[in-house]
């Protein structure tokens, strides 16, 4: 069974910075996707970030690119997401979620994290 466990929010003041980790387990091959999601109220779910295990390159959704780092630490089975100049704007539920057979570059992943909550103030 697949399993996706998601750590590290929280509230933080506007311009902070949070990590977030997730630990996957129970893939039966070390070559999958794995990234986040994320939901503010009111709006729909979008993703944000994706890495590959396999050739480590990251993916970011353009609200995010030079503020979030996405980093994979294959031994550990844990991908991070590191989120610096955090806005308001920011305030979300977070998701990991990772998928063995899609891409990031067309990423609908089908193994999801239960989500994590992040609260920037202003």
């Amino acid at each position: 069974e697949v399993q996706l466990v998601e750590s590290g929010g929280g509230l933080v003041q506007a311009g902070g910075s949070l990590r977030l980790s997730c630990a996957a387990s129970g893939f039966r091959s070390d070559d999958y996707t794995i990234g986040w999601f994320r939901q503010a109220p009111g709006k729909e779910r979008e993703g944000i970030s994706c890495i590959s295990r396999s050739d480590g390159i990251p993916y970011y959704v353009d609200s995010v690119k030079g503020r979030f780092t996405i980093s994979s630490d294959n031994a550990k089975n844990t991908v991070y997401l590191q989120m610096n100049s955090l806005n308001p704007e920011d305030t979300a539920v977070y998701y990991c979620a990772a998928d063995p057979l899609v891409p990031c570059s067309d990423w609908f992943p089908y193994y999801w994290g239960q989500g994590i909550q992040v609260t920037v103030s202003s």
